[in-house]
């Protein structure tokens, strides 16, 4: 059992089998992987990487002379342990991040037994896989344009390996890998726009459950919303056909909270569809806008309070929230109606009315006492609600991003000890006091805010704007919407969570950061999301809805797959034939030049009379010798022959000399 192979074994292959030398065609292809391979280094544990390294370094090493090849008992056995390893980190072969580094591995291990043109080949094709694997852990816009050169590096050890035993320069190697991906750019394009889509994201592979996607979720407890402050991500962005509402009115309605268990909330077990509004809506009241929303792993969809109508591939509740039918596990655009003035649910029934009133028997004694006295003084649910409102405003709360922690009964440390909280312990202790003053009551959490972006126009909603408020249901009213945390920090609706927020000594870095930064960091800042915005909304939810909008734009109209595969096809049937039209244009055949025409009509001329020129007979000479042995052509012949070669190998050509030499030829003619 032989280890190692010495490196020239590769010289026993068929010629034509053989990996190309003077091009150095490997290393480029190792250039080409390693590339492909750089961004790993952050998706997977940095052994993988390393070791793919390492085996595509030992064949470099080998390629120079420096080392052996490994046998094929080595191979089998570093395949074993790679596999190995993958099985123990990942405890599986299957998924998305044990499928990465398995290919990883597997590419580098495949080089170490690269000896001849197919398996550089395979290879390249290898090197194209590792590509695409990078966007299923990010798809920005600077990641998009490194695997640009990713393809035009895998693009160029490909020119280098077909370039033979040749010695390319590499100039031409990367001129020609340039233009390669040049005429691939218009077929790219027109697959892109035209090639029927399915509901989903532009690359479906789904999303481990471990990726780190933050966002609201399918519970509030204290401390779950002030979580989000800590970053400034993107959560949604939205772009407006009308007016923006003003910023105390941009309320995105998310998840509905019934069930409250003492310190958690969570949803009820009524979630059915929402009944249709018999209500009149006037449409200049109503906003229209498009959602471009970042993934988060649920299923809710954010809509300014409150959604009239509901997205394709999704539902509205009974609580009229909008809940996808799939996971948010990519960014998906949708558009919505909404009416800030929406009358919600004027009738409640006795099962949702007791579900709104329910409380867990040992909560909050405390609150449950003041609710009770508010009651006493309060005959009318609107007054109490007032009662509510102005005990937080005027009592000493505050809000801030750094609670204490509530170990016992959440509501009562809040409302009677600490009395500072962020907005879901406000919301969560408004909720507790209405039902314990017999007024039906939820949770609503969403966001709240929104910075306009004027460059792009439209508003972005970071993870920060993160928020939760109150919802009570009143007579001949219906739901109303009731933000405790107004009370205590207008500011924070009114301007946003910075402004609440900057004397609070736990801001996060980013929103400290930003405070300092001047406007030309800002102008930036701005300029790089409104880039992002386009990118996504028309790159990475590009979908269905998209795909037929702009089909309408250029007045194609609705076109079912059926049109889109017939227009398809079309257009790259004509992009085929104009690269075939300038590639026979490039390479037709030279076309002589009308003074070679003239002097070969000449010498047929003379051939009819027996004279053949021979191929190394310079003009003048075949001319004496036609003059020697037919004097009565010796003058037209020599007139001719000498215009000719002053024309031939004259400083300048002239237009008018070149006319008297065609006159001259017609004049060679025996005489009679």
């Amino acid at each position: 059992m032989r280890l190692f192979t010495p490196a020239p074994a590769m010289f026993a292959l068929p010629r034509e089998e053989r990996l190309p030398q003077r091009s150095n065609a490997l290393p480029w292809l190792i250039f080409a992987l390693c590339f492909a391979m750089l961004p790993h280094l952050f998706n997977q544990p940095p052994w993988v990487v390393a070791m793919a390294a390492l085996a595509m370094g030992w064949r470099a090493l080998a390629h120079w002379g420096r080392m052996p090849m490994p046998g094929r008992w080595l191979l089998v056995l570093l395949t074993l342990v790679a596999t190995g390893l993958v099985v123990t980190q990942y405890g599986t072969l299957f998924g998305r991040d044990a499928g990465v580094a398995l290919l990883i591995l597997m590419t580098g291990l495949k080089l170490l037994e690269t000896r001849g043109f197919r398996d550089a080949m395979l290879g390249i094709f290898l090197g194209y896989f590792v590509v695409i694997t990078n966007f299923f852990y990010s798809q920005e816009i600077p990641l998009a344009l490194y695997m640009v050169a990713a393809v035009f590096a895998t693009t160029a050890a490909l020119v280098r390996l077909n370039a033979g035993d040749g010695a390319q320069p590499w100039r031409e190697s990367l001129s020609l890998a340039g233009l390669m991906l040049a005429q691939a750019l218009p077929l790219m394009i027109i697959l892109f726009l035209l090639f029927p889509r399915l509901p989903g994201p532009l690359w479906g592979m789904p999303q481990d459950e471990s990726a780190g996607i933050t966002g609201l979720s399918d519970s509030m407890s204290p401390g779950s919303i002030s979580d989000l402050l800590q970053s400034d991500a993107p959560a949604f962005r939205v772009s407006f056909a009308g007016d923006i509402p003003d910023q105390n009115l941009r309320y995105w309605r998310g998840p509905v909270f019934w069930e409250y268990d003492g310190r958690t909330w969570r949803f009820g077990r009524d979630r059915g569809e929402a009944p249709p509004q018999p209500v009149a809506i006037d449409e200049d009241d109503t906003f229209t806008y498009t959602v471009n929303l970042e993934p988060h792993d649920g299923r809710w969809l954010l809509a300014l309070d409150i959604p009239l109508t509901t997205p394709q591939d999704a539902r509205m509740t009974a609580d009229h929230d909008l809940v996808s039918r799939r996971p948010v596990r990519s960014l998906i655009q949708y558009s919505v109606s909404s009416l800030p003035d929406l009358p919600l649910e004027p009738v409640l029934s006795d099962r949702r009315r007791s579900a709104a009133l329910a409380l867990p028997d040992d909560t909050a004694p405390r609150a449950r006492a003041l609710a009770q006295g508010w009651r006493e003084a309060h005959e009318e649910d609107g007054a109490l609600v007032g009662a509510a409102l102005s005990y937080f405003n005027q009592e000493p709360f505050f809000y801030t991003l750094s609670p204490p922690r509530l170990p016992r009964d959440p509501v009562d440390q809040f409302l009677f000890e600490s009395r500072a909280g962020f907005c879901e312990h406000y919301a969560s202790a408004f909720v507790v006091l209405m039902r314990a003053a017999g007024i039906p009551a939820r949770v609503v959490t969403g966001y709240q805010g929104g910075e306009y972006n004027r460059m792009g126009d439209y508003l972005l909603i970071r993870q920060s704007d993160a928020h939760a408020w109150a919802e009570v249901w009143l007579e001949d009213r219906g739901w109303v919407r009731v933000d405790p945390t107004a009370a205590v920090a207008p500011e924070r609706i009114e301007q946003g969570v910075r402004a609440a927020l900057s004397d609070d000594a736990g801001l996060p870095d980013y929103m400290l950061r930003s405070l300092d930064w001047g406007a030309i960091r800002l102008q930036f800042e701005l300029w790089r999301d409104s880039l992002d915005y386009y990118w996504s909304g028309w790159v990475l939810a590009f979908g269905p809805e998209r795909q037929a909008e702009l089909l309408e734009r250029l007045g194609l109209g609705r076109l079912d797959w059926r049109g889109m595969i017939t227009l398809m096809v079309v257009l790259i049937g004509l992009v085929v034939l104009m690269f075939a039209a300038i590639f026979l244009w490039r390479n037709r055949l030279p076309v002589a030049d009308p003074l070679s025409l003239v002097y070969r009509r000449f010498c047929r001329r003379l051939g009819r009379w027996g004279f053949v020129r021979a191929a190394h007979e310079p003009p003048m000479a075949f001319a004496q010798r036609v003059s020697r042995e037919r004097p009565d052509l010796a003058k037209p012949v020599m007139a001719f022959t000498r215009e000719y070669v002053a024309l031939r190998y004259g400083s300048r050509p002239d237009p008018e000399r070149f006319n008297g030499l065609r006159r001259l030829l017609r004049q060679v003619r025996p005489k009679r």
